[in-house]
């Protein structure tokens, strides 16, 4: 499959979605276009394939880089989540951009919007319960309260195609606003 998504990255970059096409992607890919129909009978099953293998990988390396890195502090382990979460230009997910945004509609439903919240909201939990050294848990409502203005805020960023300094000083300001109320002794 990775052969597949890399040839769908190339090829989008190359010739944006109108260029793009089932057949050019299973050629550059070298797999069979029957094969590739199998999977992916249209360009936009691969987007959706594409799109569900990049939060896939977002929620292992969650669970790898923070919820099972046992030797971080709760500050370097929050700054870790919402980084790896949050960055509008992460290099591993090249497009989560403003074109497939346009596009987004074509693909995604409400359910799967809900299901994307839930799974990260969810790896969002357990990186708290991690956090041993924290002076106090966050609710779970709160933490809920979190996602959505991170995930939210990433969107919006690459929505509005914010400049670098501007997407770097609105991750500053996430990471700065909730390790400020985890220092908070009212925490809910």
């Amino acid at each position: 499959m990775e052969a597949i998504y890399e040839a769908f990255v190339r090829i989008w970059r190359r010739d944006g979605w109108s260029g793009l096409t089932t057949r050019e992607v299973a050629l550059e890919a070298g797999v069979a276009i029957g094969t590739l129909y199998d999977y992916f009978p249209s360009k936009e099953a691969l987007l959706s394939g594409y799109i569900r293998h990049c939060l896939d990988t977002l929620l292992q390396h969650l669970d790898e880089q923070v919820i099972k890195a046992n030797d971080l502090d709760w500050p370097t382990r929050i700054k870790r989540l919402i980084r790896l979460t949050c960055d509008p230009s992460d290099a591993g997910q090249p497009l989560f951009n403003h074109d497939v945004l346009a596009i987004e509609h074509q693909i995604a439903e409400s359910k799967h919007h809900r299901r994307v919240f839930q799974e990260l909201a969810q790896k969002w939990r357990e990186a708290f319960a991690a956090c041993s050294d924290l002076p106090t848990q966050p609710s779970t409502a709160t933490i809920d309260a979190w996602v959505i203005m991170a995930w939210g805020g990433r969107r919006y960023c690459v929505v509005t195609q914010a400049t670098t300094e501007q997407a770097a000083a609105w991750l500053s300001e996430v990471e700065t606003t909730i390790c400020s109320r985890l220092l908070t002794p009212n925490n809910p």
